[in-house]
């Protein structure tokens, strides 16, 4: 089975998209040598060592003019399958599915953010994955969501038939895992983290709904003074309100930036935090409360879309358009040591029931279903719609 993942975010995205393509490309190595994908741009891209010794198929585009080229190949049936030599099926590892003649492709669709929430996006994003996404999910021949929640979105705003979409889920990565009191005190000391904070992990963008959480803390505060918010994640677009209300609120004393955080020591890092907060308004996966519940931390998160399946019965819930419920959930677990000790236990199981190699398995079967239906079908599987 010769399969070609497109690694593009895994060489040009350090975080989401790009963890995942990392991830599943790691998983999938001890099963099968992938070919590689992907679009080099200049000064950013970086190949980890691990992956090296990969065939690779490159190309050198800038970001927005391959979007277009790929969207623009779709729309005129003009196929892409030199880029991909020596290939039995292709997979998509995000929004962009390169246009194929009688070569059988699996997409992986991680959100419908942009058609749920088009105020969170830019108008250039949202101009391109409002028209080009309804023909990616349409020309796949399969597609992976990574929750029960992608999914219905998925059958709903585009109705995709449900036997085309297998929902095969993320975990956390087998570094994260409780740490030492040893690790966490060099965490606090490297990074300047306070002595009790709650955590955020994720770029800052208005869906991650940080605003809300900043006015909840506002509260929590009035009990918990000493309590501080360690946001680790970069800008990602729209972030300026976020940093004015810190300003208005008289918040830059309790709220900390450390910066880039390598993935060696993210474990310690969340070890060291009180809780990690999820305040999310929408999200396709939410890996940061599977990391956090496997390094033992407890996790108080939004009930919306996909988090309520991660985080089980081992997470504290609230609505995130409420910022009281949302303090008095944090407050719960930060004034009550029995609830918050019996967190942090429930965690490691709770994130035990995800794991990459049961993530590797699902996808090659569904590959290996793929590749039997297209040899069933003549090996004709034109995407003319």
């Amino acid at each position: 089975m010769r399969v070609t993942l497109d690694f593009s975010a895994g060489v040009n995205v350090p975080a989401g998209l790009g963890r995942y393509a990392r991830s599943l490309t790691h998983a999938l190595l001890p099963h099968l040598s992938p070919q590689l994908f992907y679009n080099v741009i200049p000064g950013r891209s970086q190949l980890p060592a691990e992956f090296s010794h990969l065939r690779r198929s490159t190309l050198r585009v800038g970001y927005k003019p391959w979007r277009m080229a790929v969207w623009a190949g779709q729309m005129m049936h003009l196929p892409f399958n030199r880029l991909l030599p020596e290939t039995d099926l292709f997979h998509a590892t995000e929004h962009l599915l390169l246009p194929l003649d009688g070569l059988p492709s699996v997409m992986t669709v991680h959100d419908l953010i942009f058609k749920l929430f088009p105020e969170h996006h830019k108008r250039l994003n949202y101009w391109f994955l409002n028209g080009a996404m309804p023909l990616f999910v349409k020309r796949a021949d399969a597609i992976i969501t990574i929750s029960e929640a992608t999914r219905r979105d998925l059958i709903s705003h585009y109705g995709t038939p449900p036997e085309k979409i297998t929902v095969i889920y993320e975990a956390a990565a087998p570094q994260f895992r409780p740490p030492t009191p040893a690790q966490v005190e060099a965490a606090r000391a490297r990074y300047s983290l306070p002595e009790r904070f709650v955590l955020l992990v994720g770029t800052i963008e208005p869906r991650k709904n940080y605003a809300r959480l900043l006015e909840a803390l506002v509260e929590v505060r009035r009990a918990l003074p000493n309590l501080h918010l360690v946001v680790v994640g970069s800008k990602g677009w729209l972030y300026e309100p976020f940093f004015a209300q810190i300003e208005a609120l008289g918040a830059p004393g309790w709220v900390h930036f450390p910066g880039f955080v390598p993935d060696a020591d993210l474990p310690a890092v969340y070890g060291a935090a009180s809780v990690l907060a999820m305040p999310s308004l929408y999200e396709g996966f939410g890996l940061p409360i599977l990391e956090a519940m496997a390094c033992g931390v407890p996790v108080v998160s939004s009930q919306a879309a996909s988090l309520p399946e991660l985080g089980g019965e081992a997470a504290r819930y609230f609505n995130p358009l409420d910022t009281e419920q949302m303090a008095d959930a944090l407050l719960a677990v930060l004034r009550n040591a029995e609830e918050h000790a019996a967190m942090r236990a429930a965690g490691p199981p709770q994130a035990a029931r995800f794991s990459w190699e049961r993530t590797a398995h699902e996808t090659l079967a569904l590959y290996q279903r793929v590749l039997a239906s297209h040899a069933r079908l003549g090996g004709d599987s034109r995407k003319t719609e």
